[in-house]
């Protein structure tokens, strides 16, 4: 262990806010490092591919760096680059597809020394940052069949579906895209939504593009009802007005996303007992209840999402940096 080097800083998550915690972290002089399990930004790349951000590109820039953008909301593919050209211009210290296995605190040793152990190697850090995002873990459907392979939690591309019988499960922003991506691409389109309508949060500019579809009869929605069951051929769903079957051949199960609680558990992380199940930290220096471990972005939130992206979570690096930055000099 004298012969292990230990760095300052540990960042999980290598997405914007992982980002946004290193350079931070560079600011203040700080040994640091990202582990991130897939490739640079992993979630935004597993986005849909003609994504538009709700955001405009300066509220997603990070580190003082510009986001120029063709158009004031930028695109999937605008952020995957810029993002890219952040970590080469800072020179950033990052491990992709590097899957961080455990996190073990080293009681001997103070102050605190955790022992990171990944896929590829063994790491050691004073502190940790928990920047891991809500895109790994699906909310399931809980029904007969979703295992077909015909069934996806993640769209992609709607020239796969072209000229197919699509379901599509949701109302919120990923089942709108999906919806009118794929019937713009020629498919029989079934929206099935457990709600009484098309959600609130969908983007403004294409909220009104999804009414239209349905009340002209463009598409099919289903609302306050649910997918009962999966066949290879066919669906089969639970309405108001009673059980209805139809011929399919794709779902796409835009049913949202969940961080990953187990992993926050493993670090002896404190949950709130409410179905929030918000993690417990220090809203001052997102220091949770293991000292030297914080957490940064989304993950904050438990299971409320919606309320945290990149604009309001970049300010979580600066307190946790400054925090880390201070206890090294004290």
């Amino acid at each position: 262990m004298k012969e292990t080097k230990i760095l300052d800083v540990i960042m999980i998550g290598g997405g914007p806010i992982g980002l946004t915690c290193a350079l931070e972290a560079k600011a203040h002089g700080l040994n640091y490092l990202i582990l991130e399990k897939g490739c640079l930004v992993n979630s935004l790349y597993h986005y849909p591919m003609n994504m538009t951000f709700f955001s405009t590109s300066e509220k997603l820039e990070i580190g003082d760096i510009p986001f120029v953008s063709i158009a004031s909301k930028p695109t999937r593919n605008e952020a995957l680059e810029y993002y890219r050209r952040v970590a080469v211009k800072e020179q950033l210290h990052i491990h992709l597809f590097e899957k961080v296995e455990g996190v073990t605190p080293l009681a001997q040793y103070e102050p605190a020394v955790f022992e990171v152990k990944t896929i590829k190697g063994i790491y050691y850090a004073n502190n940790i940052v928990v920047a891991t995002g809500f895109y790994d873990i699906p909310f399931l459907l809980n029904v007969p069949g979703e295992e077909l392979p015909k069934v996806t939690h993640y769209y992609k591309d709607p020239h796969f579906y072209a000229f197919q019988q699509v379901v599509v499960v949701g109302a919120n922003n990923s089942g709108v895209d999906a919806a009118l991506e794929t019937w713009r691409k020629g498919d029989t389109v079934t929206m099935i939504v457990r709600e009484s309508g098309i959600g609130e949060r969908v983007k403004y500019w294409v909220r009104p593009d999804i009414i239209n579809r349905i009340e002209e009869g463009s598409i099919k929605a289903y609302f306050n009802s649910f997918i009962s069951a999966i066949e290879p051929h066919q669906v089969h769903i639970q309405t108001p007005d009673g059980p209805v079957t139809i011929p399919n051949q794709w779902v796409i199960a835009a049913t949202g996303y969940q961080p990953d609680f187990s992993f926050l558990q493993h670090l002896g992380i404190q949950l709130s007992d409410d179905g929030v199940q918000k993690p417990s930290y220090d809203e001052n220096t997102h220091e949770t209840n293991v000292p030297g471990i914080y957490l940064a972005g989304v993950v904050c939130g438990g299971f409320n999402t919606h309320r945290l992206f990149i604009e309001n979570s970049r300010e979580h690096a600066v307190k946790i940096l400054s925090h880390i930055a201070a206890k090294k000099i004290s």
